[in-house]
């Protein structure tokens, strides 16, 4: 009879504690149920860093020469009947070399959305050189002219600094962007050219080279340091060398895309692409293409 009460007295309290457990909270000893959300990146305020990267510069030379050859022939039959300030064709080169330089900006946040400007440095100091020859004849009436030219040039991009607008999208710690802007640059262009313009009366001159007695006749004739009028293989045309060098401050325009990272709220880490285009020069053409790296801190 006994056993029924304590099988009562038993079950009741194996109830009232099971009940009691279910109140307790565990979670203070589990620990929460989610992980805490890491503080969003704040791209607001200025920055500062360095980068370096690799560049791919096109020169192009294709006017380099024609103001150099017309004002040297400029109402000469040679400039009018043979065209030579229109004859030499030096040709584009590329020249790639490591760049390296610095970059500072300012950013300006609204919500999703980075706006900024910016401003850059980059050392290139490489040179490229073109090379280009050729000649002409043209017989007119009983007059034989005949032109040589010879012309090498070359542009030494020693540095250019951008200012660039730029727009970016925050996606956490990602930022990707687009930049344009204005370049300048420094430009050492260094042109020389080589020439030998004559020309005979074909007539007397081949008549003289018949004679075997008497006086030669005189020959009209141009552009010789002497003329050994018994002798085709004496006449020396004369030759005339022209030159010039200088440093020139260029402008141009520039565009480009990247993406940065944000290692922390104040250290930025980024890879980007610069396309920089320079106006004409003295006949000289150059743009850059530029990949590279850089890291920064944002304060």
């Amino acid at each position: 009879m006994r056993t029924l009460p304590f099988l009562l007295l038993a079950s009741l309290a194996i109830g009232t504690a099971t009940a009691r457990a279910a109140d307790l909270d565990y979670g203070v000893l589990r620990g929460p149920e989610y992980e805490p959300v890491a503080p969003a990146v704040d791209w607001n305020g200025g920055y500062f860093g360095a980068h370096a990267g690799y560049s791919s510069t096109s020169l192009g030379f294709r006017n380099v020469f024609g103001d150099m050859i017309r004002n040297a022939l400029h109402d000469t039959s040679t400039e009018t009947n043979l065209g030579a300030s229109t004859l030499l064709r030096a040709q584009s080169v590329r020249v790639d070399h490591s760049s390296f330089g610095g970059f500072a900006g300012y950013n300006f946040q609204f919500d999703d959305i980075v706006l900024g400007i910016e401003a850059d440095y980059t050392r290139f100091g490489k040179t490229g050189t073109s090379f280009d020859t050729t000649g002409r004849s043209k017989v007119t009436g009983d007059l034989l002219e005949t032109v040589y030219l010879n012309g090498s040039s070359s542009t030494r991009i020693q540095d250019y600094g951008t200012i660039r607008a730029r727009a970016g999208y925050a996606m956490g710690s990602l930022l990707p962007f687009v930049t344009g802007g204005l370049a300048i640059g420094r430009a050492t262009v260094v042109d020389k050219l080589t020439y030998q313009a004559y020309g005979f009366n074909q007539t007397t001159y081949n008549a003289n080279q018949g004679l075997t007695t008497g006086k030669p006749a005189y020959v009209y004739n141009y552009g010789y340091t002497t003329f050994l009028q018994s002798s085709p293989d004496g006449s020396t045309p004369a030759t005339d060398t022209l030159a010039r060098a200088k440093t020139k401050v260029v402008g141009g325009i520039t565009a480009g895309a990247g993406l940065e990272f944000a290692l922390t709220q104040n250290i930025l880490l980024r890879g980007e692409y610069q396309y920089v285009l320079f106006n004409d020069f003295d006949g000289h053409k150059a743009n850059v293409n530029t990949v590279r790296g850089g890291a920064a801190v944002k304060f």
